[in-house]
């Protein structure tokens, strides 16, 4: 007896297999019994004619319910009126667990209840398809960034101070060294590693304590930093726009049925992959202004602003050269401009917001501890990053993805709780 996923379902068309998954839905109609099974891979229609089965093994049949697991075994053939969808003629059907009053039933439920049954949601076939995208998007990511000569450097959780400034850090006891933090991001750390490697990116857990309720803020989230030595800022936006076009590409080519259980757009996607605009940071304040709204030369933008700047537009929005007023003290001053750095975002259409975030670095040692020393930051803390300036700067620069904020716009997901398995906010940590 041969066990098989019911991905590879196609490729044993006439042979007796062995399935093994959960219940996703169970309905009879007089002598027919039909158990629609998913294994993770996928899900197939299990088609029992009872009469067939005998009397005990149709009994234990009957005795199954929603999310009760299995293990079936049939006979797949092809639908006899769809083309490309398959189907199992039960020969045995062996109940493993079964399941009671699985509290998710077929009906409307709050988004309180489904976040406090996230341990359950994720068995739905929305947010299986979501997941099966982020799996996709994060491996994408890497490959991309593997392909184009970059190396893992893990960046350590636990730090010793801030990445940009110390408001919104989580603080943990560490042994007699004091108080240590969470880390915000990689980037600083990743920062040494192109010293020794030239292209670096770490990929993991990050941690921002600031009290925001907004659908596109968690206050744990998967965040790839990336670094290159002997890139500056032009350079630095092409590896971006490559990157997300590789995503974009990757998404379409293997998760086409996720999007469409989804209801994605799937042409919007498409449309995006092609090369993205680009204005100046002024110029947005400029639009903006035109459009009514009150915004000053030095202000950042939120959802709102971000969706007003990308209204209409098909492709993907890079915004650059910031005031240095608002940006990270690491950032490079615009030679042309020293009141602006040669930082961009990457704001997706459709409202889904920033999704990049990456500069140009100072690599001048003397501009970069002025820097500091303006934004009134311990020189001793940062004393170890100062000296990446005195042995063998280069001009480098990097950028952050955060994974969820992605996800969100590859599946159309509107809210980003959606997009990790058990998503961290300010007023949920169960379960």
């Amino acid at each position: 007896m041969k066990k098989v996923f019911i991905k590879d379902i196609a490729k044993h068309l006439g042979e007796e297999v062995k399935l093994q998954g959960w219940v996703r839905n169970i309905r009879s109609s007089g002598k027919l019994l039909f158990i629609i099974v998913r294994d993770g891979t996928s899900e197939i229609q299990a088609v029992a004619f009872l009469p067939e089965l005998g009397e005990e093994k149709a009994e234990l049949a009957k005795t199954l319910t929603l999310e009760s697991s299995l293990e079936i075994i049939g006979i797949p053939k092809e639908h006899p009126k769809q083309k490309g969808v398959y189907e199992l003629s039960v020969i045995d059907v062996k109940p493993i667990q079964i399941s009671h009053d699985y509290p998710i039933a077929k009906k409307e439920h709050g988004t309180d209840f489904l976040l406090s049954n996230r341990h359950l949601w994720l068995r739905s076939s929305r947010q299986w398809a979501v997941m099966k995208i982020r799996h996709t998007v994060y491996y994408a990511i890497c490959d991309y960034l593997n392909e184009n000569g970059f190396y893992r450097f893990d960046s350590p959780i636990l730090t010793p101070s801030a990445c940009e400034g110390t408001t919104t850090l989580f603080e943990v006891p560490y042994f007699d060294e004091g108080n240590a933090y969470l880390s915000q991001s990689g980037q600083l750390y990743l920062e040494a590693g192109i010293m020794s490697l030239g292209r670096v990116y770490d990929f993991g857990p990050v941690f921002r304590a600031e009290k925001s309720k907004t659908r596109k803020h968690l206050t744990e989230f998967w965040m790839m930093d990336a670094e290159a030595a002997f890139v500056e800022h032009e350079e630095n936006m092409k590896i971006q726009e490559g990157l997300i076009r590789f995503v974009i590409r990757r998404v379409l080519e293997r998760n086409l049925s996720d999007l469409e259980l989804l209801e994605r757009d799937t042409e919007r996607l498409k449309k995006a992959d092609t090369p993205f605009r680009r204005i100046t940071h002024r110029e947005a304040i400029d639009q903006l202004k035109a459009k009514g709204v009150e915004i000053d030369y030095n202000d950042d933008f939120g959802a709102q602003e971000e969706a007003m700047l990308t209204e209409g537009s098909e492709v993907p929005l890079f915004i650059e050269r910031w005031p240095k007023a608002i940006k990270a003290f690491y950032m490079k001053r615009d030679p042309e401009n020293p009141d602006l750095v040669l930082g961009n975002d990457i704001i997706a259409p459709d409202g889904f917001g920033e999704i990049i975030g990456g500069s140009q670095r100072e690599d001048n040692f003397d501009f970069l501890k002025s820097r500091m020393i303006d934004d009134n930051m311990s020189l001793e803390e940062y004393q170890w990053y100062l000296d990446l300036r005195q042995y063998g700067s280069v001009p480098h620069s990097g950028f952050g993805i955060g994974l969820e904020r992605l996800v969100a716009w590859m599946s159309g997901v509107q809210h980003i709780r959606e997009t990790i398995p058990f998503p961290r906010m300010i007023y949920r940590i169960y379960p």
